[in-house]
């Protein structure tokens, strides 16, 4: 798909999103108010792989973000919720030193029900130390929340396309490519949770569906393998400590990238607060 074609894509894709708000609009107007809701946080790892490629080499990332979340809708037809999230995600290095990396970005997300969501959102990744290149992403996402159907067997499925958009050969991408590439994740993230504790168990395949992990001129389909765990545990009403461990196997381009190594262990803790 060429980025014209993309770019058509998720155009047309927010009008329909501004369509079908519109036609709820009525109904929200005999709703209740917007909802606001607010997280922050800041997490601590040895390593941080954006889709198994390597970003630091030594020492520990440090990640704060802020995200705010309206609710802009809730109804009974087919649509069932219209949300908004706007956020930013950054990322500090020990080692070399510096503020690596500030993104921020703006989802439209779409509850429909048997828990099936669509959410759409574009993403501006940017390195205030100059340790890579402007890179803007339009990314769709379709979840499934099947834990009314299984309960505590819910495996709570979703899958990702993202594009990256306005590349050039070896500029504004992440691999550093020729051309602008098209990524797939799929994924799942079962678990469980109590009153003192929760903890999810995600695993997920990242792969190139179009010129996303290009290595000497050559896109390798497979990008990475991972699994790991995920505690959280519960502070008063508001925050939570949470700490987590991934592995990674990587293919042959995020190998490459990664020096030559072919997995990587990531161990993660964090503190977070929501209102």
């Amino acid at each position: 798909m060429s980025f014209t074609r993309t770019r058509r894509f998720g155009i047309s894709f927010m009008v329909a999103i501004g369509l079908l708000t519109a036609l709820a609009a009525p109904a929200m107007a005999q709703d209740a108010p917007p909802t606001v809701t607010m997280s922050a946080g800041i997490d601590l790892v040895n390593q941080y792989m954006f889709r198994g490629i390597r970003q630091n080499s030594t020492g520990i990332a440090t990640w704060p973000f802020f995200d705010l979340g309206i609710g802009a809708f809730e109804g009974e037809g087919g649509l069932k919720s219209v949300g908004i999230n706007l956020g930013t995600w950054n990322s500090a290095h020990s080692r070399p030193g510096g503020w690596y990396e500030s993104d921020v970005y703006a989802t439209v997300g779409l509850g429909f029900g048997g828990g099936v969501a669509l959410a759409t959102t574009y993403t501006s990744y940017t390195s205030p130390n100059d340790s890579f290149t402007h890179v803007k992403e339009i990314a769709f996402k379709l979840a499934l929340d099947d834990s009314g159907a299984l309960g505590s067997a819910a495996l709570k499925p979703y899958g990702l396309l993202a594009f990256e958009l306005a590349t050039e050969p070896g500029r504004y991408q992440a691999d550093g490519g020729l051309e602008g590439g098209r990524y797939l994740e799929l994924g799942i993230a079962p678990g469980v949770s109590g009153s003192k504790a929760s903890l999810t168990i995600p695993v997920k395949v990242g792969l190139s569906v179009g010129n996303y992990y290009e290595l000497d001129g050559v896109d390798n389909r497979f990008g990475f393998f991972s699994v790991g765990g995920l505690a959280t545990v519960p502070v008063g009403s508001h925050f939570n400590v949470h700490g987590g461990l991934e592995f990674q196997a990587l293919g042959d381009t995020t190998k490459a990238l990664n020096a030559g190594d072919g997995s990587q262990i990531v161990g993660s803790f964090g503190i977070g607060v929501s209102y």
